[in-house]
């Protein structure tokens, strides 16, 4: 089996040496995929039609936890960046994890005997807390796992088999967690509706899902390793000094082009993801089938990963996105062409054009983007450590997960915003009544035209995004020669690939400044004229972890 996984993702050597430290590092993806999922197809229908809340009340809760969401993510960037610790800089934070995780997820499916509509307001101040200290803990996950992958992973395409297997472990969290929560939902009779007599199989779901996230959160901890960083040296740290530890990433050209690429890609997915349910349920009436919809979904959206690997590892980490996102969009353009299913009436033409849309070609294409930003992410802590001589994987780690959490709370609130301005009833009283032209009508905006502007702009952004493997390959050595020498001498050609991928000129940045007391020194090449990186990561990563341990 191990030698099968080897070979289906293209690499060599041992498989306690290659393929496990991956699978160690990749077990905390079950929660991130997991929970991340549930909440985002549930939560938000769940306060408005299990607990009973206004549908602005619910998707303000969810604005402000991500506002927090986005102070705590650089604070946290910050930190991991600054821990001195023997088990490095990130790991420990994973174990701290644990406990606010398993007190929030059980707090969001459970509101304790709270009424939304007799104590509203302070039924929205205990699920705004319950969500803020979720996020904490998300934060406390996510940021340092993220930004463990540069050191783990130096190499361009060892990076990309990295976040394959996280991948695969993101589908090990989703599609059991959606199963969990239909079983219980079965079980526990709340009916195809989902109503105020479904409390009992949300609260059963957080209390189970939490105890599975916290043992895979707590198996990446203990397995996982990393170098010591007690010997670092660091900058004295104040307001100044961390304000333009985030302002100066944003002057690294292929940071600004990853980020507009991501934000416009992560607010499609937020105004389709919201909006999903109520789609379902008021304008097609078929709520009866949202879970074979997210089933398909699940499926198509993980057929794709193949396809994404391949083109990533043939073509380079932008090609994938670049073909397969065209599906995404065409896959949300097919929602405008839905129409609500008269009680008694013929289904079958709207449930097979609901599923060829939003259940096949919208995740399908939608994969191609989702894949090329976290690939890409990586790869830019070396162009950031051209610029400034630094390794700061916590600063750019952090906002892989600031704008999937940031964008995603702020475009839920906007899309609560637009169906209460259109005239949108939930809650129960919701299900039993007709919606109005006008309600149907931000239902189509939010789930098609919104989205699919959005779309467009990633993918044009995308086109923007211009490193290669022989790029990063370039910089990983002239930054080592640099180290190494104290003094780097290159081509024309390697300067102005610097240049364009950093957006500085060379001499402004840490890699061309001499050092009066270094020796200058040319990049070397192999036979086969590869970069050779003079500095082995990898037999440095083995010694300090050794010595760690």
């Amino acid at each position: 089996m191990g030698e099968r996984i080897k070979k289906a993702i293209g690499i060599e050597g041992k498989f306690s040496e290659t393929v496990l430290p991956m699978i160690q590092y990749c077990f905390a993806n079950i929660f991130m995929g997991g929970g991340g999922y549930i909440i985002s197809m549930y939560f938000t229908v769940f306060l408005t039609n299990v607990v009973g809340m206004d549908i602005s009340h619910a998707t303000f809760i969810v604005m402000i936890a991500t506002i927090w969401d986005g102070i705590n993510d650089p604070l946290m960037g910050l930190i991991t960046d600054r821990t001195r610790s023997k088990y490095g800089r990130h790991r420990r934070y994973l174990l701290w994890s644990i406990p606010p995780l398993v007190i929030s997820y059980t707090m969001l499916w459970n509101s304790f005997g709270l009424d939304a509509k007799e104590n509203p307001t302070i039924c929205v101040v205990y699920y705004a807390f319950a969500y803020i200290l979720y996020k904490t803990a998300y934060t406390m996950v996510d940021v340092p796992h993220t930004a463990m992958l540069p050191t783990l992973a130096p190499e361009y395409n060892k990076r990309t088999q990295y976040t394959s297997v996280s991948y695969i472990f993101n589908s090990t969290g989703m599609i059991p967690s959606y199963i969990i929560l239909l079983v219980f939902l079965s079980v526990f009779g709340s009916g195809s509706e989902l109503s105020e007599n479904s409390k009992m199989p949300f609260f059963v779901t957080g209390i189970v899902l939490s105890i599975v996230y916290a043992c895979s959160i707590f198996a990446t901890f203990k397995t996982c390793k990393e170098p010591s960083s007690l010997n670092e040296k660091l900058p004295p740290l104040d307001l100044k000094f961390a304000i333009n530890e985030y302002v100066q990433v944003f002057r690294n050209k292929s940071f600004r082009d990853y980020f507009c690429m991501s934000f416009f890609w992560q607010m499609a997915r937020s105004f389709y993801s919201t909006t999903n349910v109520y789609y379902i349920t008021y304008l097609a009436n078929l709520y009866r089938y949202y879970p074979i919809f997210n089933t398909f979904a699940g499926i198509f959206e993980s057929l794709a990963f193949p396809l994404n690997y391949a083109l990533t590892m043939k073509k380079g980490k932008s090609k994938c996105g670049a073909i397969v996102t065209p599906f995404m969009i065409i896959g949300l353009g097919i929602a405008l062409f839905v129409k609500p299913v008269e009680p008694g009436g013929s289904y079958l033409f709207t449930l097979v054009l609901m599923i060829l849309g939003g259940a096949v070609l919208y995740p399908f294409g939608m994969s191609g983007l989702g894949f090329v930003g976290n690939n890409v992410l990586p790869d830019l802590t070396d162009v950031d450590e051209l610029i400034t001589g630094r390794r700061r994987e916590g600063v750019i780690g952090t906002f892989n997960t600031m704008i999937k959490q940031v964008t995603g709370g702020v475009m839920t609130f906007v899309v609560g915003l637009i169906l209460k301005y259109f005239g949108l009833v939930t809650g129960n009283e919701g299900v039993y009544i007709e919606q109005t032209d006008s309600a149907l009508l931000g239902i189509r905006l939010c789930i098609s035209v919104l989205p699919m502007l959005s779309a467009l702009i990633a993918w044009l952004m995308l086109r923007r995004f211009k490193m290669t493997k022989d790029d990063h390959t370039m910089i990983r050595a002239a930054i080592a020669t640099k180290h190494k020498y104290g003094n780097v001498i290159l081509t024309d050609y390697e300067r102005e690939r610097c240049e364009l991928l950093s957006g500085y000129k060379l001499e402004n940045t840490w890699l061309g400044k001499n050092d009066p007391e270094g020796e200058a020194r040319p990049l070397e090449t192999n036979e086969n004229g590869e970069y050779i990186i003079l500095i082995e990561k990898k037999e440095e990563l083995k010694q300090l972890i050794s010595e760690a341990d």
